[in-house]
């Protein structure tokens, strides 16, 4: 198996690590998911993540606290995902650097662009956490800004469901799923497979989406590689 792009970015679920239990963190998820990154790091790939929160809190949650507050609580969330992501690859010999939007630097480097860019350079892994640092918005949204910013070749999305749907696959068993759809479809229709503000940036920059299963056997390995999986939202 041979790698169709130089530079990825991997925008993994919080809930998807924390597997079956729901909440917190699952390590053996996090050990699927870290040998296949070490595969494609192996590659030669360039790879870079993004992991969300929602294993830990979601700003949601915080329904009668101030939205600001409960939005940097999620970003913090996300640091924690990070250094364990980060902890479990460095287990495996692959060197690995966190960047934060927010400021932490006992636990983490900032997250400055041109220093991203060198670690890709040197053969590291770089996890991007604290979303875009900034309230009110997702880290989808971080993702696909980190994507544009590094000038991903794809945005690779691992999520709990195998693809995009037309309705809820859950809620609706004759939900039909899309192969490939278009960024103006996904906004027009409103399908929910990643939310406007990413959808909006990733159509202007030209960026496409694989949005597929993380519980598929390899499928970080198979998207790498090219192999139909998940859905492609692009421009085509």
């Amino acid at each position: 198996m041979k790698p169709i792009y130089k530079r990825v970015l991997i925008k993994l679920s919080g809930e998807a690590l924390a597997g079956e239990q729901g909440h917190g963190l699952d390590e053996n998820v996090i050990s699927r998911v870290v040998e296949q990154i070490s595969k494609v790091h192996d590659m030669g790939v360039q790879v870079g993540l993004v992991i969300g929160g929602g294993n830990f809190w979601r700003g949601r949650q915080g329904k009668q606290m101030d939205r600001t507050t409960a939005d940097h609580m999620g970003m913090l969330a996300t640091v924690m995902n990070s250094l364990a992501m980060m902890d479990a690859l460095e287990q495996r010999g692959i060197p690995t650097r966190v960047q934060t939007a927010l400021i932490m630097t006992s636990v983490a480097e900032p997250y400055i662009l041109r220093k991203a860019l060198r670690h890709f350079e040197k053969g590291r892994v770089v996890i991007m956490a604290c979303g875009t640092g900034n309230p009110y918005c997702s880290t989808d949204t971080a993702a696909a800004q980190r994507a544009c910013e590094i000038q991903a070749d794809v945005l690779m999305m691992a999520k709990n469901i195998d693809g995009i749907y037309d309705s809820d696959p859950k809620l609706n068993p004759k939900a039909v799923k899309y192969d490939r759809i278009s960024y103006l479809d996904v906004i027009k229709n409103g399908i929910k497979a990643m939310d406007t503000t990413a959808a909006t940036m990733c159509m202007e920059n030209d960026i496409p989406v694989l949005a597929f299963g993380l519980d598929e056997e390899n499928s970080i390995i198979k998207a790498v590689c090219g192999e139909k999986i998940g859905t492609v939202i692009d421009n085509k």
